[in-house]
């Protein structure tokens, strides 16, 4: 299916594209590279979609630290091209590299539907909250096309299966029908993912996502329609993005969120290189200060992927990072958890609802 991965490593950065590298994959001892070509003559890699033909589709975690066990992730790979995703790696996993690989080499689950349709029947099933974008977003520009997430939410609003929702797109905007229909039942929130309201920035950090204002714009038609709306402020970038946790915060108060998160920046794997090769493309008088204070925060290194502290960090920038998220918070009156999600309406067709967990 796939060919040897390509080494391509550039110092100039691609438009639309997260990175310009594509380092060789840690499991592939066999690899071929571009580096004797010069810069302006290294292809600028097109988009290829592959289907995903997996026989299950909801994926289980155990992690203590990840509010959910179990999620969908509709495409493996993601587009949105997000410098700092954290699910880069996976692509290794498949024979691809974490670089351009990941946002240009895309999985999709065309038969996502009917694999989520024959575990909600199963007896088995309890009506636990599925999330919606564990790893890649759900919402990235294919899924315009394909409408595979929409698919899924069909069945979601069929079952009146509970769900968590996480993007950075402005199309979950156009499934608002059936959002609504779950809100009803207490059985969906939406989480918009915020890195930066600076559109340049954010244009750099994210290149294919819905910019800052496209984001706000979702928090606020969301919340007209009933539907429950948050902010995750993701990742926090010590140096770089900081100095903005209160302005978004405010912003998206003001656009109609009723709850709010953080994470802090990781970097597993390959990324600690591709990130620090886009700071050195972007932002080279803050390469150092960026990459030493993530290293404040994860015991001297670029990367903590122990429980507990992965998504926070630790020390003074941990503890600040805290402690203003609680202020701002407070000071903006959002509420001190994020809304529980019912099951209480879950119904399987062409069963009596009386019947369904016994």
């Amino acid at each position: 299916m796939y060919t040897t991965p390509m080494e391509l490593q550039t110092t100039l950065p691609i438009k639309g594209r997260g990175t310009s590298n594509n380092p060789a994959n840690r499991f592939v001892p066999i690899h071929y590279t571009l580096d004797d070509l010069p810069d302006d003559e290294k292809p600028s890699p097109k988009t290829r979609f592959f289907d995903d033909n997996s026989k299950s589709i909801l994926a289980r975690n155990d992690s203590p630290d990840i509010p959910f066990t179990y999620s969908i992730n509709p495409y493996r790979g993601c587009e949105h091209g997000c410098i700092y995703c954290y699910a880069r790696p996976t692509h290794e996993y498949y024979g691809l590299s974490s670089g351009l690989d990941f946002e240009t080499q895309i999985m999709v689950k065309r038969d996502a539907a009917r694999l989520l349709r024959r575990e909600l029947m199963k007896p088995s099933w309890k009506a636990e909250t599925i999330n919606l974008s564990g790893n890649t977003d759900c919402y990235q520009p294919i899924e315009r096309k394909l409408q595979i997430t929409r698919q899924l939410l069909e069945v979601m609003a069929e079952f009146h299966q509970p769900v968590s929702i996480i993007t950075k797109s402005r199309l979950v905007t156009r499934d608002i029908d059936l959002l609504s229909d779950l809100a009803r039942h207490q059985a969906v929130h939406v989480y918009l993912s915020v890195t930066s309201l600076d559109e340049t920035l954010a244009g750099q950090l994210e290149p294919r996502a819905t910019r800052p204002l496209g984001r706000m714009a979702a928090i606020r038609e969301l919340a007209q329609a009933g539907i429950p709306v948050g902010v995750l402020v993701a990742p926090i970038i010590p140096g770089l993005n900081d100095h903005e946790v209160a302005e978004i915060l405010q912003a998206a108060r003001e656009a109609g969120a009723i709850f709010a998160g953080y994470v802090t920046l990781r970097l597993p794997y390959a990324i600690k290189e591709l990130f620090s090769n886009w700071l050195e493309q972007h932002f080279p008088e803050r390469k150092d200060k960026v990459l030493n204070r993530i290293r404040d925060l994860r015991g001297g290194k670029l990367n903590d992927a122990e429980f507990g502290s992965r998504m926070r960090g630790e020390g003074v920038w941990a503890d600040v990072f805290q402690q203003q998220f609680r202020i701002h918070k407070k000071r903006l009156h959002f509420p001190t958890s994020t809304p529980q999600l019912s099951s209480a309406s879950f119904r399987r067709p062409g069963k009596q609802q009386g019947l369904l967990f016994e």
